[in-house]
């Protein structure tokens, strides 16, 4: 991970129509799988971990839409039964993250000094040691479960947020205004509140959408490893390590189906993050 994933902006068109209609098309596809993450076993038209020896690795029918797995289960209830699980881990990581990288961006651009000098050291440190590859090591001495994962991952994209954010509240610190307010005699809470951090949100709302698509490729990854969710849960990540030894056989239907759920969610929110960053804070690539 670098942090120019988190800057990442599309080529600069003629026209704005296309480019529109695509970040349209990014938000539907986002909102269709909020939605099923919110609702998710609900909407699952079979038992997503009901076995079914007699259909085994059928393909798409009447009965079954997408077919079944090597186990007769469902394989369309169990991807929109692991949409919150697959979507959730990432949205902590990301708010954790965020939340904690904000405050410390600022932190460290109000303050200045040894504190400043000290926060970006800590922060080269740990961003010179891969995210996942923490996560994996994290998982593999607490054990398997997405907690440890997330706590390491949230660490590792702390460094991400706050440089870029820490950055934009440097410039944001020293413009005359805050001067005035604080010869007004105006609180730094009340400054911080009122002003740094509403002018901050726009950049701080883009960096969270983009590197939520990253943190979701992460959280599936460490799944695949086998050190996320553990069967039977019906997440993406592990689904797709659960079709591997099927590929071969030809039966590709599991990993692929989930595979692809996934890459649509990460170009989703890339495109959105995108977008955003042009409207919100005037970039123009």
């Amino acid at each position: 991970m670098t942090t120019a994933l988190f800057t990442r902006t599309l080529p600069k068109r003629r026209t704005g129509r296309p480019r529109d209609h695509l970040t349209l098309g990014a938000g539907c596809v986002v909102a269709l799988f909020v939605v099923l993450a919110v609702l998710g076993p609900l909407l699952a038209p079979h038992d997503p971990n009901a076995v079914d020896p007699l259909n085994v690795n059928f393909g798409p029918s009447a009965t079954h839409l997408l077919g079944t797995d090597d186990t007769g289960r469902d394989l369309l209830s169990r991807l929109i039964a692991g949409t919150p699980a697959s979507l959730a881990a990432p949205a902590v990581v990301i708010a954790v993250s965020t939340t904690l990288g904000t405050l410390l961006a600022l932190t460290a651009a109000w303050s200045g000094g040894w504190l400043d000098r000290f926060v970006s050291g800590a922060l080269d440190i740990v961003f010179g040691f891969p995210g996942l590859i923490l996560a994996v090591l994290v998982a593999a001495v607490f054990g398997a479960g997405l907690t440890a994962p997330i706590v390491a991952l949230s660490i590792a994209y702390l460094p991400l947020i706050t440089r870029v954010v820490r950055s934009a509240a440097i410039k944001e610190r020293n413009l005359p205004y805050v001067s005035a307010l604080q010869l007004l005699g105006a609180p730094t809470a009340r400054i911080w509140l009122r002003h740094l951090l509403p002018n901050l949100l726009p950049l701080v709302l883009v960096q969270a959408t983009i590197g939520f698509g990253y943190a979701l490729l992460d959280v599936a990854a460490i799944s695949f490893l086998g050190l996320g969710s553990q069967p039977p849960d019906p997440e993406w990540g592990l689904m797709v390590a659960n079709g591997a030894p099927s590929i071969l056989a030809g039966r590709p239907q599991q990993a692929l189906y989930a595979g692809v759920a996934i890459l649509i969610v990460v170009v989703a929110f890339n495109l959105l993050g995108t977008a955003l960053s042009r409207r919100l804070l005037g970039e123009n690539a």
